[in-house]
Parts: C-alpha cells; structure tokens; sequence
C-alpha cells in the first residue's frame, strides 16, 4: 500500500496509504511536462543464472510518480538489457523515482547494483520516520511495496518487488544495474538441524534430524569475552546478561555504544561494531532439544537467562513503524508477540549483543526486513542472502520448490489436518495422486517440516503470511500476475513442525500462520500441515 509523495525532491513512501492511482501502460512518457521534456538517463545490466548470462528475462521500469510502466524490454544473448530517455526533472520540479525489476517464469531474481552514477551513490537511505529518502540522486537496491497495483479477490496484500531504485536526476546513467537469477536448484542457504536428537514418533525431528549438523565443538570461547559460533560463524558476547535490560529503543542504543572494555570484552572492538541480533540470528542459537536455557548444553556462555530476549526485528506494521518488536523466550524458545511482553516502549527485555556477517557452516538467510527503525536493527543492516522475488517456484505438479533453500514443499496446504502424531502419520504415507500431487512421489518421501525448515518461509516484511501465501496477485496493465504460492493457506490456525518442545514433551512446536511466530501447543491439538521434502 505505498504512495510516493514527490515534493521538493523527495519522495514519501508509506505503506500505511492506498497506493493511489492504477498501473498504466507501457511505453516511455519521456515528453511528460511533470519530467521536463524528453529524457536522456539511461540503466543498463546484466541477468545471470549460474553465472552465465540469461536471455529472455522481461525487465520492467516503473514510475513510481504516475504508478505506470515507463518501458519495458528484454534481455538479449548475452543477458544484456538497457533503457534510454528515461526522464530527468524540470527546473525546480520533482525528481522522476523509477523502479527496475525482471521477470521469468520459473525464476526469482534479486538486483546487484556494480554501476556507476554521475553522483555519488552514498546517503541514499531510509530515513528515520516519517521514512522519506534522504538523496535526491543515484540509484540503490531495495525492496518496494506494490500493493496498489494488484486485484485479488479476498482483498489481501499486495506484492513486495526486489528492485534497483532510480532517483533519475539529470545526467543519473547507471551501469552495472545487475540481476542473479534462481530456481532453487542453486539455493541462497542451507539450514542447520534444530538440535533434538531424542525421537518422539516416527518421521518426527528427533528421528529425521534434517539440516546441517553442528561440530562437537560448536562454539569457541576466544578468551576475549567472545565466543564464535562456528555453525553461522556469528560471534556473540560471551556474557548474556551484563547488558541491562531496557525498552527497545535504549536495548539498540545499548548494544550499539558496547566496546572492549565493557562486558569483560578484550577484543578490540569499538562503538558500533555489535547489534543486536535479528530475529533468525537468536533463533539460530536455540536448541530445541534443550530448556531452561534452551540452548546447547555445551554452550559456553554465561549469565543466560530464561527470560525474554529482544531481537532487532521490529513486527510488521507498514513502514511507518510498529509498537512491536520480535523477541524469544530463552527458557523454551518461544516466540513472544502478545503485544504486552515484546511492546517497544514499555517492555524491559534482557539484551544480548552479536556481530559479524557469517562465514561458518550455514548461511543464515535474510529475515526480510527492510525498513530501518533505529541505528544497526534488522531493517538497517540487512544481514544474511536478501529474499529474491518471486521466491517460490510453481512445478506445476502440486508442488513448489523455494528458492531460498532449494526445499520442495506440498502446494495444497489444507489438505492434512490432524493432531500431530496424526499429521505425522498422514505425511509418511503422502504420494502422487493425494493431495494435489502428480510429482511420482512414493510414500515415505515426504515429511513433516521441522522448526527451522518450517520457519525458513517467512518474510518479515509481510504483513500477514497466510494471506501473502494464500493470494493470487492479479497485476494491473503492465504488472505482471503472481500467483498464490500455496493454495487454501489457511489463516490464524497452528501449522505443525515436527520438532517437540523440550520444556513439555506433550507438546510441539508450530508456527502460527498469520505472523509466523513459534508457538508451543499441546499435541493432541487438531492443526494443519505442510510436506516437504
């Protein structure tokens, strides 16, 4: 639901506001009298796919002014595209705002911007809120709400585009403006296993353990008040609980002024260089096999406590912000978003800091957060491979390959409802001809998603998952349609993982369709779930 306000050079993009206005046609609008007269900027790059250049891939520029398409065109042999007369702006008029982004069936892209502008590229950002962009020159990558441009029949969200965001100032040409295509045959990530090794029926996450195993010696104390995570290769301070705890905003300011010197650190790092982990970084350290803490037994971390932690991931609210943040209960791993326990401004949660970019055994995607709300929280800093668009591949056999993980999910996501050692159950003898399937697959082949499988779908910046999940986005002229990525998502009901909550036994871990959040519910519950394999 954005709306771009252009006044003075700047652009106001909220999502809180009907976009405003239907798509238009293609076709340059470089003799608009708003732009000045005939335009003279000119993009151009490159699609690859495995590193070798795609052709046939349908790039679309958008106005974000007039919420039209500019132009459209597609790549040629060499994975070339490029467009020219792209509008600059008239004397003392508003500075035309263009949005690249590609599309081809059976690929999602995400843009690498190399190129080179006549002004420099720095200080384009989001601002604080109201979130307005700070130049009025250059081009950066980031991701844009399209929900003004879509009919559904349900009335449910709209898209959010990966883009190369154009401030077309006069003489802004930009090269190197790059796409990476995938089709989850070269997946972004690979997901650790969630630690339970203790099986509590058959096909469940104790017996399958799927995932990347961490070493034995996962963690290494550094002797400087650091501990390296060789699993993420994320280095957190070794003690948990010497950051005091505080509302939200002075818990990001905390953890932003830690230095060597502070928390028994010895390491060498000044002001600035720890945050506070977003959402998938703390889950990474839980284990679900273990409570009161629930993190490895082997950890070597001190002052931990049981309670509730905050992360750096700020609850969906539109882009104009949220009273809420992400946090997780230690003691078990749950996620808290009951509006009490994880309110900015009023909640005194415990404070954990982090640093680094990665580098171990697994690579932690990005959370999908993109809109910052404070100095280094998720929407800043962006850790982790971004989420391409359109992120889910339709096999057209009733089911769907992520490109993010490479996992292949069961596209019909009604159809087993069950307690859960009866979803289990339903999900080891799942096979062609059930289910909306005509895959080939044989009993046994699929299973039910464990905690980390299952969370790996989210989207941070969604407002409501079932519903992104469950719409077919129907584009307006010259927006291209996005079909539903499951079909009958049910919202507001528990999806079952396969993973046991170690605090009680009787029950398991689920995601809650609507935000995504973990939850433990009994067992004996009735719930929906998904197949994967």
């Amino acid at each position: 639901m954005n709306k771009y306000h252009a006044a003075l050079g700047l652009l106001v993009l909220t999502m809180l506001n009907g976009c405003g206005g239907g798509g238009g046609g293609g076709g340059g609008n470089s003799t608009d009298s708003n732009y000045g007269g005939p335009g003279t900027n000119t993009v151009s790059g490159t699609v690859m796919f495995k590193g070798a250049p795609m052709a046939g891939v349908t790039v679309t520029a958008f106005m974000t002014n007039s919420n039209s398409v500019f132009e459209t065109t597609t790549t040629d042999a060499n994975g070339n595209y490029s467009f020219k007369d792209i509008p600059s702006p008239a004397k003392g008029g508003v500075i035309p705002d263009v949005q690249f982004w590609p599309t081809k069936t059976g690929y999602a892209f995400y843009p690498s911007l190399s190129g080179t502008a006549a002004t420099p590229l720095s200080n384009y950002q989001w601002n604080a809120p109201p979130q307005t962009w700070l130049a009025n020159t250059g081009a950066a990558v980031t991701r844009a709400g399209y929900n003004g441009q879509f009919t559904n029949a349900d009335g449910g969200p709209g898209m959010i585009f990966d883009v190369i965001d154009l401030q077309s100032n006069t003489g802004n040409n930009i090269t190197g403006a790059g796409f990476t295509a995938y089709d989850g045959s070269n997946p972004l990530v690979s997901l650790p296993i969630t630690g339970q090794t203790t099986s509590y029926a058959a096909g469940d996450d104790g017996a399958l353990q799927k995932g990347v195993a961490a070493s034995s010696t996962r963690f290494a104390d550094n002797g400087d008040g650091t501990i390296t995570d060789k699993l993420t290769g994320l280095i957190w301070l070794k003690n948990a609980g010497c950051l005091a705890p505080a509302f939200w905003a002075n818990a990001v300011t905390e953890v932003n002024q830690l230095a060597s010197g502070a928390c028994g650190l010895s390491d060498g790092s000044s002001a600035g260089q720890w945050r506070m982990p977003n959402l998938i970084e703390l889950e990474s350290l839980i284990d679900v096999s273990a409570s009161n803490p629930a993190l490895s037994a082997a950890n070597p971390f001190a002052n931990v406590s049981n309670g509730i932690y905050w992360t750096s991931t700020t609850y969906y609210g539109g882009e104009g912000g949220s009273p809420n943040a992400w946090a997780i209960r230690l003691s078990d791993g749950r996620y808290m978003n009951d509006g009490f326990s994880n309110a900015k401004a009023t909640a005194s949660n415990a404070v954990w800091a982090v640093k680094g970019k990665g580098g171990g055994a697994v690579t932690l995607q990005a959370t999908g957060a993109y809109v910052p709300f404070a100095a280094n929280d998720d929407g800043s800093v962006r850790n982790g491979p971004a989420l391409p668009w359109p992120r889910m591949r339709d096999n057209g056999n009733g089911t769907m390959t992520d490109t993010v993980t490479g996992l292949i999910w069961l596209k019909q996501a009604n159809c087993i409802n069950a307690t859960w050692n009866g979803a289990l159950a339903q999900i080891a003898s799942l096979a062609s001809g059930q289910c909306g399937l005509s895959d080939s697959s044989t009993a046994g082949q699929w299973r039910m998603p464990n905690r980390n499988e299952m969370q790996s779908l989210a989207d941070r910046a969604q407002n409501n998952m079932a519903d992104s999940f469950d719409t077919t986005f129907t584009g307006k002229t010259g927006i291209p349609t996005q079909p539903a990525a499951f079909s009958s998502f049910v919202g507001f009901q528990y999806y079952w993982t396969s993973s046991t909550n170690a605090a009680n036994i009787l029950e398991a871990w689920t995601v809650f369709s609507c935000d995504y959040g973990v939850y433990d519910q009994p067992k004996t519950n009735m719930g929906y779930a998904l197949a994967v394999r």
